[in-house]
Order: structure tokens, then sequence, then C-alpha cells
């Protein structure tokens, strides 16, 4: 019963928010270039990869030895605003209608920390991630695993 009202609901939005989405898309491609998605891999039920997406919000600029600058100084103007709204996050809504992810459930977050987990905390991993869930809700990237 979950899973249809996730892709109800999902599919609902999808369309709902084509313009919102279409004018982000234009936003992304004109001020941060392309790709305008940005992809990654994720992990998912029972930690197994999944490709999330999201829209990009930052630059690729190297320095002069060819080192990706660190995140703070290629975030753009706009991608600030697209992460502090969530806006950055509608393509998430893909994923949800693709099955890999829920609506509601846990943060996913990078594969270089599942080696980190805990017994307890890898029980995340027991449930589809979600576009939004109790971290994203309390505190977001301030709050500890």
């Amino acid at each position: 019963m979950k899973r249809l009202f996730d892709l109800a609901l999902s599919i609902f939005a999808f369309f709902s928010l084509t313009p919102l989405v279409l004018i982000i898309v234009v936003l992304v491609r004109m001020r941060i270039g392309s790709p305008v998605l940005f992809r990654q891999e994720r992990p998912g039920l029972y930690g197994k990869p999944f490709i999330i997406y999201k829209f990009r919000t930052m630059t690729d600029v190297w320095d002069e030895v060819g080192n990706l600058m660190p995140d703070r100084e290629r975030l753009t103007r706009l991608g600030q605003f697209l992460r502090k709204t969530s806006m950055d996050e509608l393509p998430e809504l893909f994923n949800v209608i693709k099955g890999d992810m829920n609506l509601v459930g846990s943060c996913p977050l990078r594969i270089k920390y599942l080696a980190l987990y805990t017994a307890e905390q890898a029980q995340r991993h027991e449930v589809k991630p979600g576009i939004t869930g109790w971290a994203q809700v309390n505190g977001r990237n301030v709050i500890s695993l």
C-alpha cells in the first residue's frame, strides 16, 4: 500500500511541478552549466547501491595543480538557494517512481559511510531511503550520524 501511495503522489508531484522543474533546468544550465543533473551512487534498501538524481548546485572549478576546489568555493548562489529550499532534490521524485526511494525514509548518505555505521545505525538500510525524513526535518547536516 505504501508503494502505491508513494508512486501515485510522486507521479502527481512530478507532473504538477514540471513548470518549476523546467525553470530550474534553464537556470542551472545558464548559471552553472551542464550537466544539469548531479548523479551519485548511494546505498539503498539493504545497502544496495543506486544512482540518486539531484539538480547540480556546484561548478567544476579546479586549482592550478588539477585538484577540485573545496565545496564551499564551488557552491553557487543559485545552488545555495536550491539547497536551502530543497528544490535541488526535486529530481529524486524520479528515484521514487523508479522504486529506489520512498517519499519518507532515512536520508541516503554516501557509499563511503557504509563502513562507519554501527550495527544500530546500519538498520537504516532495512527500508528504502527517502526524500524526506526525521533527519531532514530535524537539522539536516548539523546533526550527527
